[in-house]
């Protein structure tokens, strides 16, 4: 059994450091700044097209697209170390294209959706968006209500869509929606592609979250999308949108240990030179266990991240373990980036550190693509099915 990464993988995984080091670390301080004055997390339009251009250089664009549209089709194992890299800076930067949305469509596109969609996805032209998630029905699926009905050749749909991310300049958005009702989740649910200037695709509001971040609410009122744009199999809809929500997680999962490492690494740093009571911060126990068990659990959580990576590129069935990981990642760098504001004390409070924005990305983390106790509650369920 072989724990370390192949070289070509390892090399990329160094370059994706030094990307993060040298471009994206240097922007933090505008990013908090902009944040702290209310104006959001994001980047401006000029840093945005300089690391697009930086990262498409260094050939960093694609990383897991299919290789005959430009993508190098990349193993999961290698996209851990990536995004382990990328979860180390507060800067939002994602390098095109967005790898669930990216996984979803390579699962179902025809030929004709693959050049209208996939392909310019692939090079970086366009945005994606997905409205899976309803009021009232966040976490389970098998409550969805809005419905895809079809006319002629085309479909209506009709509904409401929550906490989108990029919903009010994405391109397209994969639009979930039921098509039968009595066979719901289980063989009734299909997925639409849906651009943005669709009559009847209405942005009802923007719903600003904690640390800067938003997403969006949507209204679906009588939206005519043609019948090629159906992605996949009718009623096939799940298992693709499953597929999507794992790729999600095993991303949050990477994030979350480089987070965690983050702030390992700030502590380790700072507490040799905080001095309280005569005594260096280091010297104390309870910073001395912080940081054995923050150690601990970081090795613990990359492990079984790279080991739930492997086993999905063997194709086996990972669903298990994408839930522990994403419940035990998340839940383990909120402790760790609590403990070292814990440590920096009313320095760890300010928004003038990135831990700040740390914290509250992993709280969202705990909640989107899953909440902890959902996954917990798989686990536990799957366990307990299988004594029976």
């Amino acid at each position: 059994m072989d724990f370390e990464l192949a070289e070509e993988h390892r090399m990329l995984k160094d370059l994706v450091r030094r990307f993060v080091d040298d471009e994206l670390m240097p922007l933090e301080a505008g990013v908090l700044a902009r944040e702290a004055d209310g104006k959001g997390l994001g980047l401006a339009p000029d840093e945005n097209r300089r690391l697009d251009e930086v990262s498409k250089k260094l050939g960093l664009w694609g990383l897991d697209a299919p290789e005959d549209i430009g993508g190098a089709d990349l193993p999961a194992v290698a996209m851990v170390g990536v995004n382990e890299e990328l979860g180390r800076t507060v800067t939002p930067y994602t390098l095109p294209p967005d790898s669930p949305n990216l996984r979803m469509m390579m699962a179902t596109v025809n030929e004709r959706q693959r050049e209208a969609y996939l392909a310019p996805y692939v090079r970086g032209e366009t945005v994606s968006a997905i409205g899976i998630s309803e009021p009232g029905a966040g976490g389970d699926p098998a409550g969805m209500i809005t419905r895809a009905v079809r006319d002629g050749d085309d479909w209506v749909i009709n509904g409401r869509k929550i906490w989108i991310s990029r919903a009010d300049h994405a391109d397209f958005t994969i639009l979930m929606a039921v098509t039968d009702r009595e066979k719901g989740a289980r063989g009734g649910m299909s997925a639409f592609l849906v651009d943005k200037d669709t009559p009847g695709f209405i942005v009802q509001r923007r719903i600003p979250m904690i640390g800067g971040a938003v997403t969006y609410e949507i209204l679906l009122e009588d939206c005519r999308v043609e019948g090629w744009k159906l992605l996949g199999t009718e009623g096939q809809g799940f298992a693709p949108m499953q597929l999507r929500l794992s790729t999600r997680r095993i991303e949050m999962a990477s994030w979350s240990i480089g987070m965690a490492q983050r702030a390992l690494d700030m502590i380790c740093e700072y507490a040799p030179q905080r001095v309280t009571f005569g005594q260096p911060l280091s010297q104390r126990q309870a910073i001395q266990w912080w940081v054995s068990d923050a150690a601990t659990q970081i090795h613990a959580a990359r492990l079984m991240t790279y080991d739930c990576a492997w086993k999905l590129d063997q194709g086996r069935d990972t669903r298990q373990e994408i839930s522990m990981i994403k419940a035990f990642a998340t839940e383990m760098a909120w402790n760790v980036v609590d403990n070292a504001m814990q440590t920096f004390g009313a320095m760890g409070m300010t928004k003038e550190l990135p831990l700040q924005l740390m914290a509250s990305k992993l709280r969202t983390m705990r909640i989107y693509d899953g909440p902890t106790e959902i996954h917990k509650w798989v686990v536990a369920r799957n366990l307990l099915g299988s004594k029976r």
